[in-house]
């Protein structure tokens, strides 16, 4: 399944800025950043349920905010996208 993540921590006090780094760097982990805070990820149920349970610790849930889009790829063809890519082919070879 493909989950277009995207977060907007709150980043006012130290303690905000290093729950950003955190929920930034779990997301590169997981996925590709698309945008500066949404991240194309893909992955099977198991290891979405402990993304999704891995982000809920690191977000401070009265500041942040943090939205999990489940799209298949029907819905993923349909994406319009204007201006400059940054996207990866989630399905081709990767090359690091």
């Amino acid at each position: 399944m493909i989950y277009l993540i995207s977060y907007d921590v709150a980043t006012a006090t130290p303690a905000g800025r290093k729950r950003l780094r955190r929920v930034a760097r779990l997301c590169e982990d997981h996925g590709i950043r698309v945008q500066k805070s949404v991240f194309e990820c893909v992955m099977a149920t198991e290891l979405y349920v402990s993304f999704k349970a891995k982000l809920a610790k690191l977000i401070d849930h009265e500041q942040d905010s943090l939205r999990i889009y489940p799209m298949n790829e029907r819905v993923r063809e349909k994406i319009v996208h204007m201006g400059r890519d940054t996207s990866v082919d989630l399905n081709g070879p990767l090359i690091l």
